[in-house]
């Protein structure tokens, strides 16, 4: 049973987000949120898996919400939500922490698919969206840091050239096939690439590869 905890602050909203988890086995809405205060303190009392986090809330919004709860270490993860598909502060979330987002006119299925995939640990936004974002956005982004980053010191040169692989928003199967390996072995690096650079997910290690200066912004052709 994935726990969910849904913060909006819209009650229609919120009533819609609930009645369709409810409807499903595999999810269980233990609390409700209209704030991002509320949703700090909601996480810290109930520990749910998944957050579904507005991102424009009044008060604390969605990011700082979202950047205050995963700075208290806890275990659950979340799932930005947004009007809007290239919404000005989604590159925001992402860097506050959050695993992914999905546009509140999503399919039922899409929403419910992406809270299992984030409960499971994984990155919601699939490669093509995240590298569309991040170069429309990339003027926010930092300017990067020094070659000599001690995160880049720790890979081997085989898993530098998996952070840029990830970096260009390719996907497992397209990792192996330009890199010439195993989807099994390709698996195998980028979880070691993760951990070894501190990212929570895909979505992390994108951002890092753009601070970095391993990633460029796409250019149009």
């Amino acid at each position: 049973m994935i726990t969910v905890l849904i913060v909006d602050d819209q009650p229609l909203q919120r009533l819609g987000f609930r009645m369709l988890l409810e409807s499903r086995p595999d999810t269980e809405v233990i609390g409700e949120a209209q704030n991002g205060a509320e949703a700090v303190r909601q996480v810290t009392e109930l520990r749910p898996d998944v957050v579904l986090m507005d991102v424009r809330m009044p008060g604390l919004d969605g990011i700082e919400a979202t950047r205050r709860i995963v700075a208290e270490g806890g275990r659950s993860r979340i799932l930005m939500l947004t009007t809007f598909d290239l919404d000005e502060y989604v590159h925001a979330a992402l860097r506050a922490g959050a695993s992914g987002f999905l546009l509140k006119d999503a399919h039922p299925e899409e929403l419910l698919a992406g809270i299992r995939a984030v409960a499971a640990g994984d990155a919601v936004i699939a490669p093509a969206l995240t590298r569309r974002l991040l170069d429309e956005f990339a003027h926010h982004l930092g300017g990067g840091a020094p070659a000599t980053d001690p995160r880049l010191d720790t890979l081997t040169e085989r898993e530098r050239e998996i952070l840029i692989a990830i970096g260009r928003g390719w996907t497992n199967g397209e990792i192996a096939e330009r890199l010439v390996l195993s989807e099994s072995t390709v698996k195998t690096h980028v979880g070691r690439v993760l951990a070894k650079i501190g990212a929570r997910d895909r979505i992390q290690a994108v951002i890092l590869a753009y601070d970095l200066g391993l990633t460029r912004p796409q250019q149009p052709g």
